[in-house]
C-alpha cells in the first residue's frame, strides 16, 4: 500500500511527472454495460441464482482457501511488479502479470457462459519511466438496467521493494497486496455463477505504490464517463494475520501478535459520510446475513480514520470523485513501510514480503505469512457486502424532528417498499439502536444527548437499501412547530467515539454565521501542556476535526474551542489503547 509521503515528488528521477491522459477501456462491450446500454437478456443466465437466500451460501460456500492459495503460488514467478517493470516479458515483470489477471477472468467467463467481460483500462502517464500503463477489470452485467448504479470491488496488484521504481528487486509482495487480488480474483470467480440485480465490477489497479494511480485513473474514467458508481470495496494487506514490530498505526498490539478473527474498515468522515455509510452497511449485511451460518465469526472494526496515519489506498480516489468508498485491511499489519529507517526489519515494501517458508528443505513452502482461511474470512465478508449492494432496494429520503421527549421520522418513499429500517448513532461509529417499521412514519423516545438518523427501505426479500445520509434532528415544540430555542453561535460536542481508537472525531456545531479572525481545535493534556492543535473554518451546520494521536497511547486530555483567543468550550476525551 501507498506510503503518503512528506514531499514534493513529481521531479523526481523516474516518478510520474505528467497528468494522465488517452484513458480508455479495450473492451467496448464492457464500457457499454458501464453506462447501462445493454440488453440484460444478453448476459442472463440459464439458470437465475439471485434470491438472497441462495446468493449468501452461494458466497459461502463458494469462497475457496485453496483457490486463493492457488492464485498466490501463481503470482510468485512474476517476480516484479512493480509499475515500471518488464512489460514485454511472458513470465516475469507488471506486463506478464497483467496478462495473467485478465487471462483468469477470460477463463471465468468461458465457465459462466461469456457473462464475465474482461477489459483492460489504458491510460498514458509517466510512471517509473514508463509511459502507458493497464489496469485490468470485468463487467458482470446487472440483469435490470433500472437499478443503477455499479458496485466496485477492487485491489492493487503492483508491488514494490525499498525503492519506489526498483524494477530488478524480488518484488514478491504477498501481502501487500497479492492479498488483495487474489481475493478480487475469486470473488469474480464465484460470484459469476450468479445474477445481481446491478453491475458488479471486478477491479484490479496498477500504480497504487507510486500514488494511487491506478485507481486514479479509474476513477476519473467513470466520473468523466458518467458510470453510475455506487460503492467502492477496497482491499489492500487483507490476508497477513501477524503484527510487525512497526505496523502503521493503529494496528497491532505488539510484535508477532496474531489476531485472524478481526478485520478494520477505514473510510473517510463520520457524520453525513457516505463512505461511513457504507462500512456500517457492510458490516451489518455481514452480521445478519452470515454470521450465523459462519465457523468462525469475523469482528469487523469501523475504524475513524480514512486509512492508517500516514498511509493511504486505492479508495481514496474514488471518493475524491464523489463515489462512496471504503476500505479493507487486516487487524494486524507487518510493518510501517518505512523502508528508509536502518531499524526497519519487517516485511512490507521489502523482498521479505513473501508467501511463506520451507521449514523442512523439501522445497515445498510449508509455513505461510498469509493465513488462507483468514483471506476466505475476509473475501466472504466483500462478498456479501457487495452482492447486498447490487440487489437491494433505492435508498428512501426523510425528515427527522424531535421534542423533549421523542424523535419523530417521515420516510419519503415513491416506490412505497412500506418496510423500512431507522438507524439511531450517538457516540460510536456503529449504531445504538436499529427500529422496524411498516409505515412511512416512526415515532421513538429520544437518546440523551446529541444523536444522528438515518434511514433504510428494505425490500420483499428482507434486503436494505444502501443507508441514507445522516441527519441531526431539527427541534419542534409540542404542537409541531418549530421552537423558539435560543442556542450559542457555536457548540462544541463530545468528540466520537470516545474512548476510541487511534483517531477521533471532534465535532462542534455553528449555529449561525459569525465574524471571526481565528478559531482554532486545542488538544492538552490535564496539565496544559498543548498537545497538538488546527485552525479551523466555521461553517454553519455541523462541523468535524479528525484527530490522529496514535496508537498505544492511555489517558483523559482535554479538547477546546478557542475563537479569537477566548475559549468557546472544553471538554475531555479517553485514549483507550
Amino acid at each position: 500500500m501507498k506510503k503518503i509521503l512528506t514531499c514534493l515528488c513529481f521531479a523526481l528521477p523516474g516518478f510520474w511527472v505528467a497528468a494522465q491522459t488517452n484513458i480508455l477501456s479495450t473492451n467496448l462491450t464492457a464500457e457499454q454495460v458501464l453506462l447501462g446500454n445493454y440488453s440484460p437478456a444478453t448476459y442472463l443466465p440459464s439458470v437465475v441464482v439471485n434470491h438472497p437466500d441462495d446468493i449468501v451460501p452461494a458466497i459461502l460456500n463458494g469462497v475457496s482457501p485453496d483457490s486463493l492459495k492457488a492464485y498466490l503460488l501463481e503470482m510468485i514467478p512474476f517476480e516484479n511488479r512493480n509499475t515500471g517493470a518488464d512489460t514485454l516479458s511472458a513470465v516475469t515483470g507488471i506486463g506478464a502479470a497483467r496478462r495473467w489477471v485478465h487471462r483468469k477472468f477470460s477463463e471465468i467467463s468461458v465457465q459462466n457462459e461469456g457473462r464475465l467481460l474482461p477489459s483492460y483500462l489504458q491510460f498514458d502517464q509517466n510512471i517509473c519511466n514508463s509511459p502507458r500503463h493497464r489496469n485490468i477489470f470485468a463487467v458482470l452485467p446487472g440483469i435490470d438496467t433500472s437499478a443503477h448504479g455499479v458496485v466496485l470491488i477492487e485491489a492493487h496488484i503492483d508491488s514494490r521493494c525499498a525503492g519506489e521504481c526498483d524494477i530488478n528487486c524480488p518484488a514478491l509482495g504477498m501481502e501487500d497486496n497479492g492479498s488483495g487480488t487474489a481475493l478480487v480474483l475469486e470473488l469474480a470467480r464465484v460470484m459469476s455463477r450468479l445474477a445481481f440485480d446491478r453491475t458488479i465490477v471486478f477491479l484490479i489497479t496498477i500504480g497504487e505504490e507510486q500514488g494511487l494511480l491506478g485507481a486514479e485513473a479509474f476513477a476519473t474514467y467513470c466520473s468523466t464517463k458518467g458510470i453510475p458508481i455506487r460503492a467502492v470495496l477496497n482491499n489492500d494487506v487483507v490476508g497477513g494475520i501477524i503484527c510487525g514490530a512497526t505496523s502503521s498505526q493503529p494496528s497491532c498490539p505488539g510484535f508477532n501478535h496474531i489476531d485472524s478473527t478481526q478485520v478494520r474498515l477505514f473510510s473517510a468522515g463520520s457524520f453525513n459520510s457516505r463512505n461511513k455509510q457504507l462500512s456500517r452497511f457492510i458490516k451489518l449485511e455481514y452480521i445478519e446475513e452470515a454470521l450465523d451460518l459462519v465457523a468462525v465469526p469475523m469482528m469487523i472494526t469501523i475504524m475513524s480514520a480514512e486509512d492508517r496515519t500516514g498511509r493511504g489506498g486505492d479508495h481514496i480516489p474514488f471518493r475524491e470523485q464523489g463515489f462512496a468508498a471504503m476500505r479493507f485491511t487486516s487487524a494486524n499489519e507487518h510493518g510501517n513501510a518505512n523502508v528508509s529507517s536502518p531499524s526497519y526489519h519487517d516485511r512490507q515494501h521489502t523482498s521479505d514480503d513473501i508467501l511463506g517458508v520451507d521449514t523442512d528443505g523439501d522445497s515445498v513452502l510449508d509455513s505461510f505469512f498469509v493465513d488462507f482461511n483468514y483471506l476466505s474470512r475476509n473475501t466472504v465478508i466483500n462478498g456479501i457486502g457487495a452482492a447486498m449492494a447490487a440487489i437491494g432496494p433505492v435508498t428512501p429520503d426523510f425528515q427527522a424532528v424531535k421534542n423533549n421527549e421523542f424523535a419523530t421520522v417521515d420516510i419519503t418513499d415513491p416506490l412505497d417498499y412500506n418496510h423500512y429500517r431507522v438507524f439511531v448513532r450517538s457516540t460510536t461509529h456503529d449504531f445504538d439502536t436499529i427500529y422496524t417499521t411498516f409505515e412511512k412514519q416512526l415515532v421513538f423516545s429520544i437518546p440523551s444527548g446529541i444523536f444522528y438518523v438515518s434511514v433504510a427501505s428494505v425490500d420483499a426479500n428482507g434486503i436494505e437499501s444502501l443507508f441514507s445520509k445522516e441527519v441531526l434532528p431539527g427541534v419542534v415544540s409540542a404542537t409541531n412547530e418549530p421552537e423558539a430555542v435560543i442556542l450559542p453561535a457555536v457548540e462544541l460536542l463530545q468528540n466520537r467515539p470516545n474512548p476510541f481508537d487511534e483517531a477521533t472525531v471532534i465535532s462542534f456545531l455553528v449555529n449561525r454565521e459569525i465574524t471571526y479572525r481565528e478559531a482554532v481545535i486545542q488538544v492538552s493534556d490535564l496539565a496544559g501542556k498543548v498537545l497538538w492543535y488546527q485552525k479551523l473554518d466555521l461553517k454553519t451546520g455541523m462541523n468535524e476535526v479528525l484527530y490522529e494521536h496514535g496508537y498505544n497511547v492511555t489517558g483523559v486530555y482535554a479538547y477546546s474551542l478557542i475563537i479569537d483567543g477566548e475559549l468557546a468550550g472544553t471538554r475531555q476525551m479517553i485514549f483507550a489503547n
